[in-house]
């Protein structure tokens, strides 16, 4: 990568620092914000955020005190070119303004897919933190950005982009990948929700709606599915399997069940708990005796599995570099052609006709993966999609949420969109 050099050389070239705006100013935005204006030849010039005090925050944690925040975009304009700090809490027409790159960090799909489209429709570079659009509406935008000569991005940091990375090393050696997965973080409590996680919120300086989503696993099931779908692996199963593992048994854990572990075929994504976290790992196995041979003598176990293993991931801190990657090299750290896994959404308590179903992180639904072929099968409604839909028939705690169920909300841009992904043929291989 070496992007330092490159990033200042290219600054000279266009006489000025590339523009970075930012959407969501919460803990993985601000943390963004704080990262990028600690690197030479990027500048943080622009952050939307509905709160205006998250928006001075940022700007204040970075040195700048007299940013111009507005909601009209002429004062907007004005000010970015002329080399100041801007903000604005609206999301309408920011595509207008003139910035070279946008950071979506809302983790809201459908705010996510406004900003994402539009963007991309005007010919912006688009790099994102947030994964749930990804795993529903990934392969429209990728599709909507090489149309327009953009690039869009999912960001290094989280765990699918550092999962791929081995993932790539691991097949231009020509290993074969048996599995690859994360470990996970937080405690697995499948029917939590903001009430019962907010302490625990408050002590680490959380969303609960944020913390919810880890620990009912709707982060976990999103992760591995945009793994899966940047990588052509598929889900292990529906739902995964999640053993526990550690980091001197991962290769024994996710072999082949003939040969001691959990899966019933290689090529597969999944997830362990244990003290894998907050890593990502590859399980690679060779059919070249010295290969193997050589693999043992360099510690990296008896084989034939062996565990290339990443033991952290730096969230907000290393997103910058896809930034750095998408201006210079034009290139996408993580994006998915279609979707190999679908994550649908599963009801955490009963749910009555006529009620409306909030989002991921909150108290009706959590995220659920399946091989994206049997989610289509069984008419499963992926999460990103489920926000502001209407129960239509009792719906169970523990059921997987099927179209006719439920009466989506169809002013949603991300409803619509996909629909649009499905018409086109680009959701599934």
């Amino acid at each position: 990568m070496a992007y330092t050099k490159r990033l200042q050389d290219h600054a000279k070239t266009l006489g000025r620092d590339v523009r970075v705006a930012l959407v969501g100013a919460g803990q993985m935005g601000h943390g963004f914000g704080c990262q990028i204006a600690r690197m030479p030849g990027l500048s943080l010039t622009l952050v939307v955020d509905i709160d205006p005090a998250r928006i001075h925050a940022l700007f204040k944690d970075i040195g700048i005190n007299d940013a111009v925040v507005s909601t009209d975009p002429k004062v907007l304009t004005d000010a970015l070119m002329a080399g100041k700090a801007a903000g604005t809490t609206t999301t309408e027409f920011i595509s207008e303004l003139p910035y070279d790159i946008v950071v979506e960090a809302t983790g809201v799909p459908d705010i996510g897919a406004r900003v994402t489209y539009q963007s991309l429709l005007a010919k912006k570079d688009v790099a994102v933190l947030n994964v749930e659009m990804d795993v529903t509406i990934g392969p429209l935008l990728h599709r909507t950005a090489q149309l327009g000569g953009s690039v869009y991005t999912v960001c290094h940091g989280d765990e699918p982009v550092e999962a791929k990375v081995l993932v790539d090393f691991a097949r231009d050696l020509q290993f074969e990948i048996v599995a690859a997965g994360k470990g996970k973080n937080n405690p697995f409590e499948p029917l939590s929700n903001p009430d019962t996680v907010k302490e625990r919120a408050i002590a680490k300086q959380m969303n609960p709606k944020m913390l919810c989503s880890f620990t009912d696993g709707s982060k976990t099931m999103i992760e591995m599915a945009a793994l899966a779908n940047t990588t052509g692996l598929e889900l292990s199963k529906r739902g995964m399997y999640g053993p526990a593992a550690s980091r001197t048994t991962l290769q024994s854990v996710f072999a082949l069940q003939g040969d001691g572990g959990v899966l019933d075929r290689p090529g597969v994504v999944d997830y362990c708990t244990g003290d894998v976290a907050p890593g990502v790992f590859v399980i690679v196995r060779t059919d070249a005796p010295y290969i193997n041979h050589e693999m043992s003598y360099l510690g990296m176990g008896a084989g034939p599995y062996f565990a290339l293993y990443r033991p952290y991931h730096l969230a907000s801190v290393e997103a910058p570099l896809s930034v750095a990657r998408a201006v210079l090299d034009r290139e996408s750290s993580l994006f998915a052609p279609h979707l190999q896994a679908e994550v649908c959404a599963m009801a955490k308590k009963d749910l009555n006709p006529g009620e409306k179903i909030d989002g991921i992180g909150g108290y009706a639904v959590r995220g659920y993966s399946d091989i994206a072929q049997d989610a289509k099968r069984d008419n499963f409604v992926p999460i990103g999609l489920i926000q502001g839909a209407t129960v239509q028939k009792t719906i169970r705690v523990g059921e997987l949420i099927t179209y006719d169920q439920v009466e989506l909300n169809e002013s949603s841009l991300i409803v619509q969109l996909r629909r649009m992904q499905d018409n086109l043929g680009l959701t599934y291989a």
